[in-house]
Order: C-alpha cells, then sequence, then structure tokens
C-alpha cells in the first residue's frame, strides 16, 4: 500500500505541472476574452433555458437542459465538495478557496465552450445512437486525423469515471461517523461489507441506462443541495461573528500563503497554493476535464449555445456556492486548526461541533446521496469512453470494471485515490482543451448566429 501511494503521489505531481496549468486558466481565460466574458452578460438568459422556458420535446437528444444540468451536477457535486475542500483547507489553509474561487470563474467559460461543442458536433456510436462529448466533438469537429486526442481522452476517461475517491470517502464517512462512535471495530471485513451494499445499490441503476441515471439524479441532487445549503447557513449563523474574519483571510491568506504544507511550486509557497487550489477546484466543477459534456450532449436540444449556457451554471452551484459553504463551516468552528482529521471527516467535525449529536448525522445523509448519486452519473461517463473505443455492443463490459473500483477504493487510502484521480483527470484535460481552443472561434460564430436568431424569430422569444 505505501509503494502505491508513493506511486500515485508521483503520477499526480508528473501530471500537474505549469503546462497543464496554463492550458486549463490560460486557454480558460482566453475563452472568457474571447466570448467578451459571455458567462457574465447571458446569466439571466441562461437561467431562463433551464427553468425550461426553450424547451421542444421534439428536438434531437435523450434529457432536458434540467437533466443534463443535474445527471453533470451529480458527479460534480459530491466528494470535491465536502471532502476535497477539506483536503485544500488542510494542505493549504483558508487561502486555497480563493483559487477554487479562480478556477470557477474561468471553468463557467470553459464549461460554456466545452457543452457548446458538444451539441455542436454530436457523433454517432457503432450502434448509431447520436452521442456528445469530447470524443465526438474531436473527430466530428477536428476530423480523424485528430482521432488520436479523441482516443486518448476516452482512454484516461475510463479511468477518470471510476467512484475511487466517492467510494473511499463513503467508506470513510460511513466508518467515522456510524460505525467507530457505535463500538464496531473497522477493518478490512467492515469495509468490504460496505463495498458489497454500494456494488448492490450501484448495479441496479447503472444497468437502467441514462434516462434511469437522469431521472433518479433530477430528484436527489436538487433536494440534497437544499438540505446541505440549509445545514450549512444553521453553522454559519451559529458562528455569525466569524464569518467576515474567514471571509477576509481566504482573501488575504490567497497571496500570503501562511498555512501550506508541502514543498514549493513556481519558485515559492504561493506557487504551490495556487496549484492546489486549481487542482481542488478542477475536481470539484470538472471545468475542462470533460465529463460534463458527455451529459450535456445528450440533451434535447437543437441550440448548442443554451446547453453551453446550462452548463456553464455548473461551477457557480458546485464551486462557488457549496464549496464556499463548505470551507466557511470547517473555517468558522476552527476544527482546521483543532483535529487531525482530514477529507470527509474533517467536515463531519465541523457538523458535530455545531450540532452536537445530530450534525454528523445530517451530513451523512446528504454525503450518502451525494456519493451515490455520482456513482451513477460516472457509470454513464465511462460506458461512453468505452462505447468509443471498442463499440457500443461491449460497452456493458465497463460495468464489471467500474463494480471491482469500488471494492479496491473501500479497501485503500484516500492520499492514494485521490492522487491518482487528479493525475488522471489530468491527462483528460489535455485533449478537451487542446480541442476547445482550436475550435472556439467557431463558438463564437454560433454566439452571434443565436443572437440573431433571438431578436428574429418569435418561437425564441
Amino acid at each position: 500500500m505505501e509503494q502505491l501511494k508513493t506511486i500515485s503521489e508521483q503520477f499526480s505531481s508528473l501530471a500537474w505541472g505549469i503546462p497543464l496549468l496554463v492550458l486549463l486558466i490560460g486557454g480558460g481565460l482566453y475563452l472568457l476574452i474571447i466570448s467578451r466574458f459571455l458567462p457574465f452578460r447571458f446569466f439571466g438568459h441562461a437561467l431562463q433555458v433551464l427553468r425550461g422556458k426553450y424547451d421542444d420535446p421534439n428536438d434531437p437528444g435523450e434529457i432536458s437542459h434540467f437533466k443534463a444540468l443535474t445527471t453533470a451536477l451529480s458527479s460534480t457535486i459530491g466528494m470535491g465538495n465536502i471532502a476535497g475542500v477539506a483536503l485544500a483547507i488542510t494542505i493549504g489553509g483558508p487561502g486555497a478557496m480563493f483559487w477554487m474561487w479562480i478556477s470557477a470563474i474561468v471553468g463557467m467559460s470553459t464549461k460554456f465552450f466545452t457543452s457548446t461543442l458538444a451539441i455542436m458536433y454530436r457523433g454517432k456510436d457503432s450502434d448509431g445512437k447520436l452521442q456528445g462529448g469530447p470524443m465526438y466533438f474531436i473527430t466530428e469537429g477536428l476530423g480523424k486525423n485528430w482521432k488520436f486526442l479523441a482516443m486518448m481522452f476516452s482512454f484516461f476517461g475510463l479511468l477518470g469515471a471510476l467512484p475511487v475517491v466517492n467510494v473511499n470517502q463513503l467508506k470513510q464517512a460511513i466508518n467515522d461517523i456510524i460505525l467507530i462512535p457505535n463500538g464496531v471495530e473497522v477493518n478490512l471485513y467492515t469495509n468490504l461489507i460496505i463495498a458489497g451494499l454500494l456494488v448492490v445499490i450501484t448495479s441496479i441503476v447503472i444497468l437502467g441506462g441514462l434516462k434511469r441515471i437522469s431521472n433518479i439524479a433530477s430528484k436527489l441532487v436538487p433536494s440534497m443541495v437544499l438540505l446541505y445549503f440549509v445545514l450549512v447557513l444553521i453553522i454559519l449563523a451559529m458562528h455569525i461573528d466569524e464569518v467576515p474574519k474567514y471571509l477576509l483571510l481566504i482573501f488575504t491568506d490567497a497571496f500570503n500563503a501562511s498555512y501550506i504544507e508541502g514543498d514549493a511550486v513556481f519558485g515559492g509557497v504561493l506557487g504551490a497554493l495556487i496549484l492546489l487550489g486549481i487542482k481542488r477546484g478542477a475536481f470539484s466543477n470538472e471545468a475542462g476535464i470533460g465529463t460534463a459534456p458527455m451529459a450535456h450532449g445528450a440533451a434535447k436540444t437543437d441550440e448548442p449555445v443554451r446547453e453551453g449556457l446550462v452548463a456553464m451554471l455548473g461551477p457557480v452551484i458546485d464551486t462557488l456556492i457549496v464549496c464556499t459553504l463548505t470551507a466557511l463551516a470547517i473555517l468558522v468552528t476552527g476544527v482546521w486548526q483543532t483535529t487531525l482529521d482530514n477529507g470527509v471527516s474533517l467536515t463531519a467535525s465541523a457538523f458535530q461541533d455545531a450540532m452536537p449529536g445530530v450534525g454528523q448525522y445530517l451530513l451523512m445523509v446528504c454525503v450518502f446521496v451525494f456519493s451515490i448519486s455520482s456513482l451513477f452519473s460516472y457509470a454513464y461517463y465511462g460506458t461512453k469512453c468505452m462505447s468509443f473505443l471498442v463499440g457500443a455492443r461491449y460497452k456493458y463490459l465497463y460495468n464489471y470494471l467500474y463494480i471491482a473500483s469500488i471494492v479496491l477504493a473501500a479497501t485503500t487510502s484516500f492520499s492514494t485515490m485521490i492522487n491518482f484521480i487528479d493525475g488522471i483527470f489530468a491527462f483528460m484535460a489535455i485533449p478537451t482543451m487542446l480541442a476547445t481552443i482550436i475550435m472556439a472561434p467557431r463558438v463564437v460564430k454560433e454566439i452571434k448566429a443565436y443572437k440573431l436568431r433571438l431578436k428574429s424569430n418569435t418561437r425564441y422569444k
């Protein structure tokens, strides 16, 4: 296990270097500028699209705008928002949250472009079904000569869709919140029992396909976000005097890097803090990674820009809102300085500190639903990647790999799993961002055409 941990650390460090940071953040800023800051100008219109004002049941695709967003959010709102934020604060201190915000703001533009392309260049799998995602917009938009990028994305997408972090942290939450406090000895046997239960639940849903996944996600995700939102607001209300202090500390520590633990990057600890924030931001909202366009590419619409606008709301919800709430709950309760907990256990300590006796159990409900919904969405992403690589008739094989990974994740350390996924996400981002930047001018043309249609056609008003 120690050797596996060392290998995963080296893999993550290799993948997350300066080139990837430039590609993700520099590329996102480029997209933001050439779109003339469209995410901010069209925010209100995006909300109208999400509410269903422009839905047409006759449009091509499988699911509505709302279900496409909730399916995408069911994978991003999960352990990235609860365990990922806790890990960022443990390693980097309050300032890490600021760089997660920067990642989200830039990520809004990236999500818009990648998901718009997912509709502009939908392709057909070997069964003739319409599909969307980076692998399809690369081959359909750039041609067969660029298929190696699509293959690269699909290969790493197979691995990146494995639910190893969600399962690992759900297991940790069950152990720390339910089993250990009730005197149950936690060992390999209990972890395998947890893994077995998750395998059964996941198998029932993922075998039902996208429509079952999206139907469940559209019901589970909004209610759990609301519950989590209310619980954190209660914690913040109980520590209202501390909130302004820690909001200010997030800004000041973002440039002071007073709490960062680890090796210097770019010649200093501030560089290490920036890299940590961007990495955890990418894990939280997945902007530029390429998973969300696979869900948004299945939306029922013939207007690519609309789906891009819906997609850009993702980073707002999961990073700017949910991650910020988690960070403030951890900071104002002081558990980030008074305990040795990490990941989901640190967030649980904050809830227990504020609401003794019930806080951690309420968090457990949210963690369970977030994790389970993520399991469903990632299974869908993985089968799409498998289908692209070996053909739709063999995509079912991915389910066996997926189930095996649940058992592995439940019996492996958190640091090993998070480093593995960080590295894989980096290699998924390379083809996604390169193709998006190359085709960005086409999206800009589509934006102009869409604006003209909005003005001239009564159907779009």
